[in-house]
C-alpha cells in the first residue's frame, strides 16, 4: 500500500499500474474498501500513539523504580526505603514525571518541525517500517533497562515512532475520504484508555512493569499487518463525502478547489504558498496549542502532585488511576464526532485552562476533599483534549483544497506537540518548587 502511495507521487503512469497488480490492491466494492480503510485507520491510530501513553503512565513507576533500586544499592537490607521527600504532603519523586514527558514529546517536536521541509521526500513505507521498529525498541529499553538515563532513552524511541506515525498517517488521510480522520483519531483515543488500562490492568494484577511492558510488544506488528495488509490503494475521490454540502459552505482557508486539483501536487507548493496556507491554519493551531498545553501541565505537573492520603490507593496507584480517566475521556471525545461537531476551537481552549487554574489552586491549597472529585475532574479534561483534536483536524480537512490538503494536516501536526512540550519545560519547575514546601 505504502509502495502504492510512493508511485503515486513519484513515478510515472506505468510504473503506477504494475503496482495496482500487487495483491492488497486488488479491486473491491465501494462499501467493502470503506470498512477496511475505516478499521485500518483506526487501527493505526490505536497503534501509533500506545507506546507514547504507556511511558506516560509508566512515567512515575519508572522514576520510583530507579530511585529505589538506587536507594538499595547503598543501604544495608532491611525495610523498603521511603520515597524521596516523604515529609512533603505531596510524597514527590526527586524528579518530576514532567522529565519522562520531555522525553517522550521533544523528539516528536523535531520530527513535526522539520517534516514540512523534506519528510515528504520519503516514501511511506520506509517511515512506517522505521517507527514500528522504534514503537518495538522503546518497549525493550525501558523494560530491560536499570538506569534513569536508559529508561529515558526508551522513551525518546517511544516518542519518534509516534512522531514520525502521526506525521506520516495524517498526512496519508490526504489520500483518502475525510471520514478516515474520525477513524483516526477515534484509534488514537483507544490509544490512550487501552494503553493506560492495559498497563493499570496489568500492573494492578500483580505483574511488574517490566513484563508488563514486554508484553505489549505486539502492538508494533499489528501497526505493520494493518498498514500493508488491511488498507486498500487511495484512489482519486471526493475527501468531503457526506461532509459535501457543508464544505461548500464554508470558505477555504486558501484558494479555491479546480477540477486540475489533486492531492499529489501538494508538494508542489510554492513557499508563498505554504506560508499563506499556514496563516490561515493558526486560527486552528493556537487554540489547540493551548488546548494541549493546559491538559498536559495538568497532566505531568500536577498529578503527582494531587495525592491523597485518605485512601486505600497508593500514590502509584492513584497515579496511574489519573491517567486512565484522562485517557478514557480523551477515546470518548475523539470518537464523537460524528453526533458532535464544534467549529469554535477557542472555546474549548478556554475550558481547559480554566481547567488548569482549578486543579493548581488545589494543588497549592488542596480545598477539595476527596479523590473522586478529581477523577470527575479529570475525565472533563480529557473530554475537552480529545473534542480539541479531532475537530481541529476535521475542520482543517473541510476547508483546504485538495491540493493543499495534505501539507495542511502535517503543518497542523505541529499543534499539540508545540504545546506538550511547553507544559512539560514550565512543569519541571513547577515540581521542584513545591516539592520544597513543608
Amino acid at each position: 500500500m505504502g509502495n502504492f502511495v510512493g508511485s503515486w507521487r513519484h513515478l510515472q503512469d506505468s510504473e503506477r499500474e504494475e503496482t495496482d497488480s500487487e495483491p492488497h490492491a486488488r479491486p473491491m466494492d465501494g462499501q467493502s474498501a470503506q470498512w477496511k480503510n475505516a478499521v485500518g485507520f483506526w487501527i493505526l491510530g490505536l497503534c501509533n500513539n500506545f507506546s507514547y501513553v504507556v511511558m506516560l503512565s509508566a512515567a512515575h513507576d519508572i522514576l520510583k523504580q530507579e530511585q529505589a533500586s538506587g536507594n538499595q544499592s547503598h543501604v544495608e537490607p532491611g525495610p523498603t526505603p521511603m520515597p524521596h521527600n516523604s515529609s512533603s504532603r505531596f510524597d514527590c519523586n526527586s524528579i518530576s514525571t514532567a522529565a519522562v514527558l520531555l522525553a517522550d514529546i521533544l523528539p516528536t517536536l523535531v520530527i513535526k518541525l522539520l517534516a514540512p521541509l523534506g519528510l515528504h521526500l520519503l516514501p511511506y513505507s520506509p517511515r512506517v517500517l522505521v517507527s514500528a521498529v522504534c514503537s518495538a525498541g522503546s518497549f525493550i529499553l525501558v523494560a530491560s533497562s536499570h538506569s534513569v538515563g536508559l529508561s529515558l532513552c526508551g522513551v525518546v524511541l517511544a516518542s519518534i515512532s509516534s512522531g514520525l506515525g502521526e506525521v506520516t498517517f495524517l498526512s496519508l488521510t490526504a489520500f483518502y475520504p475525510s471520514a478516515v480522520i474520525s477513524w483516526w483519531s477515534s484509534g488514537t483515543g483507544g490509544a490512550g484508555l487501552l494503553g493506560s488500562l492495559s498497563y493499570l490492568g496489568l500492573t494492578q494484577a500483580g505483574l511488574s512493569p517490566q513484563h508488563t511492558l514486554l508484553s505489549m510488544l505486539g502492538i508494533p506488528v499489528l501497526l505493520l499487518a494493518s498498514y500493508f495488509l488491511l488498507l486498500t490503494s487511495p484512489e482519486p475521490q471526493d475527501p468531503g463525502g457526506e461532509d459535501e454540502a457543508e464544505t461548500d459552505a464554508r470558505q477555504p482557508l486558501i484558494g479555491t478547489e479546480t477540477p486540475e486539483s489533486k492531492p499529489d501536487s501538494s508538494w508542489d507548493l510554492s513557499f508563498q504558498e505554504r506560508w499563506t496556507v499556514f496563516k490561515g491554519l493558526l486560527r486552528y493551531i493556537i487554540p489547540l496549542v493551548l488546548v494541549y498545553f493546559a491538559e498536559y501541565f495538568i497532566n505531568q505537573g500536577l498529578f503527582e502532585l494531587l495525592f491523597f492520603r485518605n485512601t486505600s490507593l497508593s500514590h502509584a496507584q492513584q497515579y496511574r488511576w489519573y491517567q486512565m480517566l484522562y485517557q478514557a475521556g480523551v477515546f470518548v471525545s475523539r470518537s464523537s464526532l460524528h453526533c458532535c461537531r464544534i467549529r469554535f476551537t477557542w472555546v474549548l481552549a478556554l475550558l481547559q485552562c480554566l481547567n488548569l487554574a482549578f486543579l493548581l489552586a488545589d494543588v497549592c491549597l488542596s480545598f477539595l476533599p476527596s479523590i473522586y472529585l478529581i477523577f470527575i475532574i479529570i475525565l472533563y479534561e480529557g473530554f475537552l483534549g480529545g473534542a480539541a483534536y479531532v475537530n481541529t483536524f476535521h475542520n482543517i480537512s473541510l476547508e483546504t483544497s485538495d491540493k493543499h490538503r495534505e501539507f495542511a494536516m502535517e503543518a497542523a501536526c505541529i499543534s499539540d506537540t508545540l504545546g506538550i512540550s511547553m507544559s512539560g519545560v514550565l512543569a519541571l519547575p513547577l515540581h521542584d518548587f513545591l516539592c520544597h514546601l513543608p
